[in-house]
């Protein structure tokens, strides 16, 4: 029998994970509490609450990697560290259970404010906000004996990324001829990655045990400017350039006076507003990975809103 391979989270990253997996032949388990995802011959879709270890255990029997990409159900901290410590804590006891590796996706938020490119050696040190829920849960996963890899990666773009900077916010504004607002600036570098990419290296991950217990940067193409993404979009579907402005740092304080979602926001609006470039030159040697070159990238995104967005 084929070894099994668990996804939690049927989100653009677990969803592209599952598919990736099947499609090299893989059998898959899609654990959400809707048995919602992909469809694929080789993926069993189950209904699993992951909070809760009478269910996830059973699961999880016969797993030898778990890729947990379930993330919190609002976008703020009180959420964050009321559900994700907990929810890992308990994958990362039913995984080490069955002897399996949990494959986690990562953002750069425990870096915080950086100067210069984002190297893996750089301390990951950030307290306060989500900023620093996302360190306790490093932390909690360098103590746990389950190995356990983090595949951190920048602002996701591609196919079934809707709620993102370079998703809904941008992609259809850019399609229906509006005029683009971005947050920050328009004119500083950032990096984007790929979901797929993300992906890839996550299954790399989990099938290399040298890279076990290690916190990697999936290969991310060189960083562009926002206008740059904006126009980059443009062409790839064959439409004008849109009118672009910028919503400055300060603005952005200001709205979130009134609204709490754009006050969560402003906590990573250092991001957009000076250089932000993710360094994946060393993971990608160690994963054996190169990113997918953004032109490539941005064409299959385009395509995939047009006929799914």
């Amino acid at each position: 029998m084929n070894p099994i391979h668990v996804v939690t989270g049927a989100g653009p990253v677990g969803s592209t994970v599952a598919q990736q997996l099947a499609e090299a032949g893989q059998r898959v388990l899609l654990l959400t509490r809707s048995a919602s995802g992909p469809e694929h011959p080789l993926v069993e879709r189950l209904s699993v609450d992951v909070s809760r270890p009478d269910q996830l255990g059973p699961a999880l029997e016969g797993a030898v990697a778990v890729h947990h990409c379930i993330h919190g159900s609002r976008y703020d901290a009180r959420t964050w560290r009321a559900e994700l410590p907990v929810a890992e804590r308990h994958v990362l006891a039913a995984a080490g259970h069955v002897g399996a590796v949990v494959v986690f996706p990562e953002s750069l938020y425990s870096y915080g404010p950086t100067d210069g490119p984002i190297t893996e050696d750089r301390p990951r040190r950030a307290t306060t906000g989500k900023l620093g829920v996302r360190t306790e849960l490093l932390a909690q996963r360098d103590a746990s004996p389950t190995p356990t890899v983090s595949v951190a990666a920048s602002d996701f773009y591609g196919p079934l990324v809707r709620n993102a900077h370079a998703g809904e916010r941008l992609v259809p504004t850019v399609l229906a001829g509006r005029t683009m607002r971005v947050m920050g600036s328009l004119d500083q570098p950032h990096s984007f990655t790929y979901v797929p990419d993300l992906a890839a290296a996550m299954i790399r991950a989990a099938a290399t045990p040298d890279l076990w217990d290690s916190f990697l940067h999936a290969p991310t193409a060189p960083p562009v400017t926002q206008r740059e993404l904006v126009e980059q979009v443009a062409a790839a579907a064959g439409v004008p350039v849109p009118r672009m402005s910028a919503i400055p740092a300060w603005a952005l304080r200001a709205l979130g006076a009134v609204s709490r979602e754009t006050r969560e926001l402003t906590e990573t609006s250092y991001m957009f507003t000076r250089p932000f470039v993710l360094d994946s030159g060393a993971s990608q040697e160690r994963l054996g990975l190169a990113p997918t070159p953004l032109s490539t990238g941005v064409k299959e995104t385009v395509g995939w809103w047009r006929t799914a967005g």
